[in-house]
């Protein structure tokens, strides 16, 4: 190791991991504020018309609604990196989902809480393909995939932030929760004053081949990548919030009748969530490893598999609060674990002039159908009576995702260009 660089990384390029991760961890933190909250929230705005079905079924829309905004900023702000720059760009998405977040603290109606979410979810989605195309084409090629599952991890780690914070001020209003989604202010301004745009990116500019357009992604030449990546992304999305975010109120179900205040219930979720998150951590970190053994698709199919066993095992068989604690780590492992492989494998699918683009794309243009995840399984509950029963039966959506694998292109051992 030479001096001035950590584990074969250089300062400056430890450094653009680091930001990264930190607009990742914030961009989980103000994502899942919403679904910490959702309960108490819609109790507040909903009124007399609170019932446990109505919460689901309005819960639902301002949840799919949240997923288009994140699909509509994944896109557009992954055409804009490629136009504008990364580190710019990454700046402007942090800004958005901070301030916009805060603002859902001024909620009156549920219908003001999705607006203000559907906002947010712009900067969140046009983040990730910023940061990771970003790492992508700073941190060297050798460690380049361990950088993508570091990447990730931020993930987990903003859930873990989210649940401490939550915990922290349960004896408080749902609205202080938003109002803490402003703090990732502080890592745009960091981010303007020390990140430079990728050397990769400043050649493909200086090349004159920098304009592009949406459509290039389904040239001959790029077409089957871009519907396999947005397909497995969809997949992974819907089961993510169709299903998986809905443990805080799987949680609080379970413990309702037990007779516990409020804000004990509040950090008994927060401690389920946590574990939900511990094991996330552990399949963000080991996807990179698994993908370099045995393949890129290999590891997605053996996530998908794991999470159509676990979903429906972690929603129906615990009778209790602490055995739903021993089985969340499993279902974070692999619902969560399996995004570890979109900063990997979406980036080696496309050259660096559309890269941000292209990743952009196949990450969040499936959210537009997922966005029918949450809204199904708020109409789940109405008909099958529970939320366990409802999100259990999204855990057929993995089955179907193996299928994609069979048109996947293998990247295993390809570098970027």
């Amino acid at each position: 190791m030479n001096r001035g660089s950590y584990g074969g990384l250089s300062r400056y390029q430890v450094l653009v991991l680091v930001v990264a991760w930190l607009g990742w961890i914030f961009d989980s933190m103000d994502a899942t504020i919403y679904n910490l909250v959702l309960t108490p929230a819609l109790r507040e705005l909903l009124g007399p018309r609170s019932s446990p079905e109505n919460i689901g079924w309005y819960g639902g829309i301002i949840l799919a609604i949240f997923l288009v905004g994140w699909a509509v900023g994944g896109v557009l702000f992954g055409m804009l990196a490629d136009y504008l720059g990364r580190a710019r760009t990454l700046v402007i998405t942090i800004l958005i989902y901070a301030l916009f977040t805060g603002l859902a603290a001024l909620s009156h109606s549920w219908w003001e809480l999705c607006i203000y979410r559907f906002l947010t979810a712009l900067g969140i989605g046009g983040e990730w393909a910023a940061g990771a195309t970003l790492v992508a084409e700073v941190l060297p090629e050798r460690l380049r995939v361990k950088g993508a599952g570091v990447l990730q991890s931020a993930w987990g780690a903003g859930y873990f932030l989210a649940a401490g914070v939550s915990a922290l001020l349960s004896r408080y209003s749902w609205r202080a929760m938003f109002l803490v989604g402003i703090v990732p202010a502080v890592v745009a301004l960091f981010v303007r004053l020390k990140v430079r745009e990728p050397e990769r990116w400043r050649e493909a500019r200086a090349s004159g081949r920098e304009r592009l357009t949406l459509w290039e992604l389904f040239t001959p030449e790029h077409r089957r990548d871009t519907l396999v990546g947005s397909a497995l992304a969809f997949v992974a999305v819907f089961g993510l919030w169709g299903a998986t975010n809905w443990t805080p109120t799987l949680v609080r179900e379970m413990l309702g009748p037990l007779g516990r205040s409020p804000a004990e219930i509040t950090r008994m979720v927060s401690y389920a969530v946590m574990c939900l998150n511990a094991g996330a951590i552990v399949g963000y970190f080991s996807f990179p490893p698994l993908a370099e053994w045995i393949g890129r698709r290999a590891a997605f199919l053996w996530m998908m598999l794991g999470a159509a066993v676990t979903l429906p095992a972690t929603f129906l068989l615990p009778d209790s609060y602490s055995r739903a604690l021993l089985i969340l780590p499993a279902l974070g492992f692999f619902t969560n674990g399996i995004f570890s492989g979109f900063p990997i494998y979406l980036p080696e699918l496309y050259p660096t002039r559309i890269r941000a683009t292209g990743a952009g794309f196949c990450f969040n243009a499936g959210r537009v159908l997922a966005a029918s995840s949450p809204f199904l399984t708020g109409y789940l509950v109405v008909h099958l009576g529970t939320f366990a029963r409802a999100a259990s039966s999204v855990a057929i959506i993995y089955v179907l995702g193996t299928a994609v694998l069979l048109f996947a292109r293998e990247t295993k051992g390809q570098t970027l260009e």
